[in-house]
């Protein structure tokens, strides 16, 4: 496969590392926001986060989206700029052929299919430990002076998950591998069109930003389109991923949804439409400064790889 590059996976994961290290407290916010309860806004949920788990808590379940997501991140950019050197190859003849939009759109999507076979496990344990502070109802057994026995109840707080492997550890026991991929069909349905939305509007902002399409974007034409690829993808891609968040926060002692179509029944039922678009705006918000992040650092990356 003449058309395959490793730099290109190598690029993906430093531009993946820097992103995480950026996005990861508003995407505490995000998942809190999406599969919690008691947050009337934004501004409300990081300030009760700030108050009852101090700055740490902002960065819950941050050492496995480092070791994963960067992963994942590789991947992804790995997998799409093959896949745009394989439809150059298999459709012009020649790898080093310009994608048009058409090619773009299906190396996008096909991106986004293959990306949940990784993705799916890595935002499951994320999730699962972002939300892992759970309150409990405990009983206390008291004598009183008559003799007769009162219980009290106490509600406490109680982590679920000692960190990543033991939650995956956990996982695997009381669900299965399946358990592992729970709410992999909405990431399906947020990933496919989602890539889409991502990959396709930085390439047409940067053709915007660098008319000269013979020399290298600018690195602030890449921050720039890499933030607003990101935050378009990651709006549009709310109501998927507010389904997504609810199945995988989701655990198996507390089940409440089935699957897809009745988590999105009783989210409606519940809440209403506006739950779908629940987090939009932290999502717009925390799009940008990510995505321009992991945009930036892998073109210099692969510009560094790639130099004589």
């Amino acid at each position: 496969m003449t058309f395959f590059r490793l730099d290109d996976f190598l690029a993906g994961w430093i531009g993946g590392a820097s992103s995480v290290i950026i996005g990861h407290p508003l995407d505490t916010v995000k998942t809190r926001l999406q599969a919690g309860k008691g947050y009337k806004n934004a501004f409300h949920c990081i300030v009760t986060i700030y108050k009852k788990e101090t700055l740490t808590g902002f960065f819950k379940g941050l050492s496995f989206p480092l070791a994963s997501i960067t992963v994942y991140n590789s991947l992804v950019f790995g997998f799409f700029s093959n896949a745009q050197r394989f439809i150059s190859s298999l459709r012009y003849g020649d790898k080093r052929h310009p994608c048009n939009m058409l090619d773009l759109t299906v190396a996008s999507m096909m991106t986004g299919l293959v990306s949940v076979s990784l993705g799916a496990p890595v935002d499951l344990v994320k999730i699962r430990l972002q939300m892992q502070t759970q309150t409990i109802l405990t009983q206390n057994v008291t004598l009183a002076g008559n003799g007769s026995v009162h219980l009290q109840n106490h509600r406490t707080e109680c982590k679920v998950y000692r960190g990543p492997l033991h939650c995956i550890s956990s996982i695997l026991q009381t669900e299965g591998i399946h358990g592992l991929y729970r709410g992999a069909g909405a990431m399906v349905l947020r990933d496919v069109p989602g890539y889409a939305l991502y990959f396709v509007p930085y390439t047409i902002i940067c053709g915007w930003l660098n008319p000269n399409s013979n020399s290298s974007p600018h690195p602030c034409s890449i921050w720039i389109a890499g933030g607003l690829a990101g935050s378009i993808s990651w709006v549009t891609a709310t109501p998927a991923d507010v389904i997504k968040s609810r199945l995988q926060a989701d655990t198996l002692h507390q089940r409440k949804y089935k699957g897809v179509i009745h988590c999105i029944m009783q989210s409606y039922r519940t809440e209403g439409l506006h739950v779908f678009f629940r987090g939009a705006s932290i999502s717009a918000i925390r799009g940008f400064p990510m995505s321009a992040t992991m945009f930036l650092g892998y073109e210099l990356s692969l510009k560094f790889f790639r130099s004589p």
